[in-house]
């Protein structure tokens, strides 16, 4: 079985809707940190799970500097995001992507 694993940075905004009423539900913003497990049993033609680049490109397209709530459609707690990234990734065999929106709080995604 082949694995890698790959750490990319974002910079990018949400605000929370929550039940109990907490300062998250202002909008505000992160540096994330986004790290996405893919694995195989074979590689691709040019000796690949997937390129690396390509990794990094498709999730800075789609979040670095954004208001992620205006990019998906659900709540977006870094568990939801860690489950959207994992989805994303999944014609590519991702099993595990960790979202840290601060250096104290990191969410887990596991296939």
């Amino acid at each position: 079985m082949y694995k890698i694993k790959k750490r990319i940075e974002i910079s990018a905004a949400h605000f929370l809707k929550l039940s109990a009423p907490t300062k998250c539900s202002n909008l505000h913003g992160h540096n994330w940190v986004i790290t996405i497990y893919l694995k195989a049993e074979k590689l691709n033609a040019d000796g690949m799970i997937c390129d690396f680049d390509l990794i990094e490109k498709i999730l800075l397209d789609k979040f670095d500097h954004k208001v992620l709530n205006e990019v998906v459609d659900f709540n977006p707690t870094a568990e939801n995001l860690a489950k959207h990234i994992c989805d994303m990734f999944k014609p590519h065999y991702c099993y595990k992507v960790k979202v840290q929106e601060s250096e104290n709080n990191v969410a887990t995604y596991e296939v």
